[in-house]
């Protein structure tokens, strides 16, 4: 399916109105107001005024973008497309006022309502995108009762055999080692890397690094664990969970209770070397995923996805608390961009293996309520993503580095997205994954390099 013309100008005044919204909370962490305290004009005696200037300039294009996105698709909006889109027309100018203001007053309130009315633009304009996307890709998909599972007695196949002693051994190893879920482990050291980061600033100590980042890798180890056992019966009955170590019986169930149990207790150990906070939190981490996530959330509610993303975001903490042994805002704020970010992640991926978790019996997001709602929710919450993203900037020192990132790995995830509504395919569900992945992954980077380098 073809993309509109209107639609590629709404995904571009979304994606204009969020680099002005960076662009002018990095230059309020430059402090490009006073370098460049005239309006609209000012001389570009420093770096700072420049940025002022670039922030100006940015201001005018996207603005005149939006107005060329309002003209040229107005005829083809429905209603509440409309609505949205005269919303952001009509906040633009007062923007404009607020921002003439930033740069004339002193004050310190302004800067915070400039903000906070770029963000509700942005908002305006990503409804109107949802709502137009959902308009033109809209399928009469019906939700579905709660699925439930059809589950096996014994193991899916044939039980593993082994030519010799060697080739047992190997494979042994192997699924103790895909039991601790590996895939999760960069990315989620990533995390916990990016709240030590944002914590330290460049005095970070290596063993505060070493003992956080291997409590942490033993905590998702054990996590992994525990999940696998927990859901070995389901395991057997999903295609792409059907050949994991304990639905195949390659490691008794046993040896894996006391597998994770292990891991749990020498994560703590590693925790604890930092500070008891940090391990409290590790803690808390294995407790929620295993059990309230696996047990609770997962089977029972179609918000099981939201809820868990809390999971995620506990390594962002673990890392500012095994720094400051405390909780910051700018933690909290690295863990509420993990938290949105999952739902945008993980949709995807139920999209692409939606009959698959049906037949697990999972009321995930496409099987209870349709593809059609679980698209416009990846994009609301890539989004919600996004804006916290810029809110990190505002409350911290993080620069150019950063804002770049976050703007240009955001505009590939949006991209990404749009193809998905306009395509419906599992190609376009994993090639939405796979952005997701880069657009977090960068952007921790960034986090990290920024931090480490002020």
């Amino acid at each position: 399916m073809s993309r509109p013309k209107v639609t590629t100008l709404l995904a571009g005044a979304v994606v204009g109105v969020y680099l002005l919204v960076v662009a002018g909370a990095t230059a309020t962490v430059a402090d490009a107001a006073a370098a460049c305290g005239t309006w609209p004009l000012c001389a570009p005696t420093s770096t700072a005024a420049l940025v002022g200037l670039t922030h100006r300039a940015i201001a005018a294009l996207v603005g005149l973008l939006v107005v060329a996105t309002a003209v040229v698709g107005w005829p083809e909006f429905e209603r509440r497309v409309r609505a949205a889109l005269a919303l952001a027309i009509v906040l633009y100018p007062v923007q404009v006022v607020v921002g003439a203001a930033v740069a004339t007053s002193a004050g310190e309130t302004v800067p915070g309502v400039h903000l906070g009315v770029g963000m509700a633009i942005f908002a305006a304009l990503t409804l109107a995108l949802a709502w137009q996307l959902e308009a033109e890709t809209g399928s009469d998909d019906m939700p579905t009762e709660r699925p439930e599972p059809d589950l096996p007695d014994e193991p899916a196949g044939d039980l593993p055999t082994f030519d010799s002693p060697l080739a047992r051994l190997q494979a042994t190893a192997s699924a103790y080692f895909r039991l601790m879920k590996p895939r999760l482990m960069w990315l989620l050291a990533l995390v916990a890397a990016a709240g030590m980061a944002l914590a330290s600033g460049p005095g970070l100590a290596i063993d505060t690094v070493v003992y956080t980042l291997g409590g942490g890798v033993l905590a998702i180890g054990a996590s992994g664990t525990f999940n696998h056992v927990l859901e070995r019966d389901i395991d057997r009955k999903m295609k792409r969970t059907s050949d994991r170590p304990l639905a195949t019986e390659l490691v008794p169930v046993r040896n894996a209770v006391a597998f994770g149990l292990a891991l749990a207790a020498l994560a703590l150990v590693a925790f604890l070397q930092v500070n008891v906070l940090a391990a409290a939190l590790g803690l808390g981490a294995i407790v929620f995923y295993s059990v309230v996530y696996t047990l609770v959330l997962k089977p029972n509610t179609v918000q099981n996805t939201v809820i868990g993303g809390a999971a995620g975001a506990l390594p962002a903490l673990i890392g500012w608390a095994a720094v400051t042994g405390d909780i910051g805002l700018p933690g909290v704020v690295l863990a509420g961009v993990i938290f949105l970010w999952t739902p945008a992640h993980f949709y995807n991926l139920a999209l692409a293996y939606k009959d698959d978790y049906a037949r697990g019996g999972f009321p995930m997001m496409p099987v209870v309520r349709g593809e059609t709602v679980t698209r416009k929710h990846i994009l609301w919450y890539l989004a919600a993503t996004l804006a916290a993203a810029g809110a990190l900037v505002a409350l911290t020192n993080l620069g150019e580095l950063f804002a770049v990132t976050t703007v240009l790995f955001g505009a590939v995830f949006l991209w990404a997205v749009v193809r998905l509504h306009h395509e419906q395919t599992t190609d376009a569900a994993f090639r939405a994954f796979h952005a997701s992945n880069a657009y977090l992954g960068m952007l921790l980077l960034a986090v990290v390099v920024d931090s480490l380098a002020l």
